[in-house]
């Protein structure tokens, strides 16, 4: 059977909430966007989020994400001079102006895709990286990796986002890979906040990093800009105030003023309308669960680590909640056995499930606890009358 327990007036929820677009929503002009706050997993706005859509050069993000890797793994080392390709010297659009003379550093390329966007810088790590030497091989290992890392609804047909047929990416998809950078990178990921960048002097009209937000002084970092006509103009961002940090995608705007205006306001208002509140420390009882012929007849439950939550700060401080196990739970139980979940139903948000876990051993209780869990059951059948005809 499922026994709960009704825990309410809980001041505060847990980590994984995730916040629907109907508290608080942003009402944005992109045509698609994703926004969290990275410090408790919360999804503050999902707009089209999983629509696999032209990224442009946000994807480039992808490319840096497999040099990291490959640096991390040593097959790839900063100081390392690649050689460039006609196929990489044809690129137009936003460029290094690499030719076929060049042996250009691996750091300088990598400053030169997040900074100055280069097409060009790209495709040589693409194919410097590439099973077949080749930027098609380097993309089908692209859309290989995305998918390992949980990246359903990417997948790429060039290393830079250069306008292709099949090149795609979701805005969830995006957040995910660039919570990657941020988390799995922290040696390279200063290199997104970067304002400027000269390479050997030879774009000097392209020199500075087109991420509006960077110069603001509301905590952007990072990440990536994008634009094409068929994507619109786009941007994968990330802000830290304090100890939140927020990250957000959004695609499909209609101009780079635009991109600048919904950015600075994502920022504002993830920041501004929601707060950071404590629930429960680690090891705090929340509340009991029977235990089933044990030496004591019912366990603490705890959380495993300290629990807080993000919410909306116009929302209320009590949330309704319930500890739900199936029980009672049979001795033995060791402590630290995950037993119950908490379950937090804010309103106008969905539920959220917190695991819980034994808070001391519980030890078998032996002869004696079997003969009062037996008389306890006979008196339970005792006080419920005779059965119908049939029953078991």
């Amino acid at each position: 059977m499922i026994s709960t327990n009704q825990i309410r007036h809980i001041a505060a929820a847990f980590v994984l909430i995730i916040v629907g677009a109907q508290a608080n929503a942003f009402e944005t002009r992109a045509t698609a966007a994703y926004v969290i706050d990275q410090t408790t997993g919360t999804v503050l706005l999902n707009k089209n989020a999983d629509t696999p859509l032209p990224p442009a050069s946000m994807s480039k993000l992808m490319t840096l994400l497999m040099a990291f890797e490959a640096i991390r793994d040593g097959r790839l080392s900063l100081n390392e001079k690649l050689p460039v390709s006609q196929h990489s010297m044809d690129y137009g659009g936003s460029t290094m102006f690499l030719n076929t003379r060049d042996r250009v550093s691996v750091e300088d390329l990598i400053r030169g895709i997040i900074v100055l966007s280069g097409n060009d810088a790209c495709s040589v790590i693409a194919e410097a990286l590439s099973p077949d030497g080749t930027e098609s091989g380097f993309a089908r290992f692209m859309t290989q990796r995305a998918q390992k890392m949980g990246m359903t609804n990417s997948t790429f047909a060039n290393s830079n986002g250069w306008p292709q047929a099949g090149h795609r990416m979701s805005m969830r998809d995006l957040v995910l890979l660039a919570n990657r950078l941020i988390s799995d990178f922290p040696e390279f990921y200063p290199l997104f906040s970067e304002t400027e960048f000269q390479f050997d002097g030879r774009a000097p009209q392209n020199t500075r990093n087109r991420n509006p937000l960077l110069r603001l002084g509301i905590g952007a970092d990072g990440l990536k800009t994008g634009h094409t006509q068929e994507a619109g103009y786009g941007l994968v961002g990330s802000a830290k105030q304090g100890q939140r940090r927020v990250i957000f995608v959004l695609s499909g705007l209609d101009s780079s003023a635009a991109r600048t205006q919904e950015s600075e306001a994502v920022v504002n208002w993830a920041f501004r309308q929601f707060a950071q509140r404590p629930l429960a420390k680690e090891g705090e009882r929340l509340a009991t669960a029977d235990v089933w012929m044990g030496a004591v007849p019912n366990v603490g439950l705890v959380p495993n680590q300290d629990i807080s939550v993000l919410l909306p700060v116009l929302g209320g401080d009590d949330i309704p909640a319930e500890v739900v196990y199936k029980g009672p739970i049979q001795a033995p139980i060791a402590k630290g056995d995950e037993l119950a979940e908490l379950v937090l139903r804010p309103e106008g948000l969905p539920e959220t499930r917190i695991p819980l876990f034994a808070e001391t051993d519980v030890a078998d209780g032996g002869f004696m606890a079997r003969i009062s869990t037996a008389a306890m059951k006979l008196i339970d059948r005792l006080n419920q009358g005779p059965q119908p005809e049939g029953a078991s």
